[in-house]
């Protein structure tokens, strides 16, 4: 016995937070907390109580550029949706104005999930996005309203994720 509830011995067990190694390696997500509160002087997100969301900074508070305009800042996106087919040209104002509500959405709740930047061309688009989740969600709200074809592939190595929808 070892005095473990249901008298498991785990000793050899190696400790729950040691048994899962990050492998994800991305920059902009930090692992110490900014000084509290904090203001983003590029969006003027708040960072309060260990997140950012959106609001009025009280005065005197910290600034540091929030994880999202830093990655507008270097140009570096955490998520590519990329739009092909025929549909796209057929259904451009349609499909762009869901993509733009669907970010409006998101961003309300979650400061960090953005778009980044939009490039047309005559085969589609490709969107990039502030984060992973923004960017998956989005290719699945294209599916859940025009069916249609879904590809989503994460990378770990650089935190990132790509997302393929055609119709």
């Amino acid at each position: 016995m070892t005095g473990r509830p249901g008298g498991r011995d785990t000793s050899h067990q190696p400790r729950r937070d040691s048994m899962y190694e990050e492998r994800v390696s991305d920059p902009y997500r930090t692992r110490e907390k900014w000084k509290e509160p904090t203001v983003c002087p590029d969006c003027r997100a708040v960072y309060h109580k260990g997140r950012w969301a959106w609001g009025v900074a009280p005065q005197g508070a910290h600034e540091h550029r929030c994880p999202a305009c830093a990655r507008i800042h270097d140009k570096v996106p955490a998520g590519f949706l990329t739009i092909k087919g025929s549909f796209f040209g057929e259904h451009k104002d349609e499909l762009m104005h869901l993509i733009r509500n669907h970010e409006a959405n998101e961003k309300e709740r979650h400061p960090l999930e953005r778009i980044m930047g939009i490039e047309e061309s005559k085969e589609g688009a490709t969107i990039t996005f502030t984060g992973s989740h923004l960017a998956r969600k989005t290719g699945e709200a294209l599916r859940d309203a025009y069916q249609g074809a879904l590809d989503i592939k994460f990378s770990d190595e650089d935190a990132q994720v790509r997302v393929s929808w055609s119709r």
